[in-house]
């Protein structure tokens, strides 16, 4: 089955010839090859450029194990470079290479190469590495497949509410999508979680102790949209777990797990005080399916799964995402004065961008509806305040000019944020 990711491979087309390296980043298994070696290879091909010129390896391909090494890597490289035209040289998972950086570096001034990579791990695009670039590393994330992509993969006239449970429950891994069964995905998210993710993370980083590293996974996971930080999820270990793990190892954990990309961190934004709140924060999943399938499918909790698809889904257009804090002075009964804080779900900022974003499963009374609106209401910028709510409410445009917007409006328009 082809799917097309045509938002990528735009990327990708948009920078061809740039003088850049390409670094194609995200998860394991979110699509990143076959966005490389499918779509873009076959716009190439298109293009009318010959296969000899597109060098294509695989260094995750055992057979392809002697190119881990750089110098093996490099010859066979110049190897295949045959003409003055123009090659393209994709290389998948470059990680897997030692001293991939000078690999790479090789071929920033040769004229008549054009270089894209992918990376599993975002310590692989940190700032050290970057300026091993010299400056000239080019970021490309790929998520999994968010719903209408998901959705392009089910056949013609598909209930859309059955779909979106079927999203919100299995995920959006492309491998995932492709399968006919419940069973199949549930046996496929397991073992994908076991035996790649977390072998991943204890392999790079010698973790021997995993029990504990796996029951942070499960609390991250139980409360998700829920505000945390190390130091309280230590004393969660320390008083039902009965566990003495540190605050330093935990945010140690967290770093890893983000660093996998399997779980982002939102940070608090005090937005009357324009300025980021150091802790607590909001940890969501890349990728739903993952997380349930480590719950053994348990905790489906739909308002917490809507808040995460949400995230993902604003990630997935590019806005960079933080928790809003609105401060309410008011006064009580007695003429005593109180400060509150309230919550805005979500403060997006895209370029000159905001969008600010709460999420509502239902509005089925005025009552839910007030609630929702309040901390809306308190912020006096012009820039759009959008409830994004579940099931069958329709989308509009209240008098205090407040966007209710239909999950489904949101998930299949692009720009369904500008009203």
């Amino acid at each position: 089955m082809k799917i097309n990711r045509d938002i990528y491979l735009q990327k990708l087309v948009n920078r061809r010839h740039n003088g850049m390296i390409k670094v194609i980043t995200g998860m394991r298994r979110c699509g990143k090859s076959y966005l490389l070696f499918t779509l873009f290879a076959d716009f190439l091909r298109n293009e009318n450029v010959p296969d000899d010129h597109i060098i294509k390896i695989n260094l995750e391909d055992r057979r392809n194990k002697a190119l881990r090494e750089p110098d093996a890597l490099l010859e066979y490289i110049d190897s295949n470079i045959k003409d003055e035209n123009m090659h393209y040289i994709l290389l998948d998972e470059v990680q897997m290479v030692e001293e991939f950086e000078d690999v790479l570096n090789s071929y920033l001034n040769v004229k008549n190469a054009d270089v894209y990579v992918t990376g599993s791990n975002a310590k692989f695009l940190s700032k050290d590495v970057i300026t091993e670039f010299r400056g000239r590393g080019d970021e490309v994330r790929v998520h999994p497949l968010n719903f209408k992509e998901f959705a392009s993969t089910m056949p013609l006239g598909s209930d859309r509410y059955k779909l979106l449970d079927e999203f919100m429950t299995f995920g959006g891994l492309p491998q995932t999508a492709t399968m006919n069964t419940a069973e199949q995905k549930k046996e496929y998210l397991n073992a994908l979680f076991t035996h790649t993710y977390l072998k991943d993370i204890k392999d790079r980083y010698g973790i021997k102790n995993d029990g504990d590293l796996e029951e942070l996974i499960d609390v991250i996971a139980s409360s998700i949209g829920g505000l945390t930080n190390p130091l309280k999820l230590q004393n969660t270990f320390s008083t039902v777990k009965k566990s003495s793990l540190s605050n330093n190892t935990i945010k140690l954990y967290l770093e890893y797990l983000q660093d996998a990309f399997l779980i982002e961190k939102s940070i608090r934004y005090d937005i009357k005080g324009r300025k980021y709140i150091s802790t607590p924060y909001k940890y969501y999943f890349e990728d739903l399916g993952l997380r349930n399938a480590r719950l053994n499918f348990r905790q489906g909790e739909q308002t917490h799964l809507m808040e995460n698809l949400i995230y993902n889904e604003l990630r997935f257009r590019g806005l960079s995402v933080d928790v809003g804090q609105v401060i309410l002075n008011t006064k009580n009964e007695k003429d005593i004065s109180q400060r509150r804080q309230l919550e805005v779900d979500f403060v997006c900022n895209q370029g000159f961008k905001r969008y600010y974003i709460q999420s509502a499963l239902a509005l089925p009374t005025q009552e839910k509806i007030d609630q929702e609106y309040k901390s809306l209401l308190q912020i006096k910028d012009s820039f759009p305040k959008i409830v994004i709510v579940g099931g069958m409410q329709p989308t509009y445009q209240d008098d205090t000019g407040l966007l209710v917007l239909n999950i489904f409006d949101f998930l299949m328009d692009e720009n369904s944020l500008i009203g």
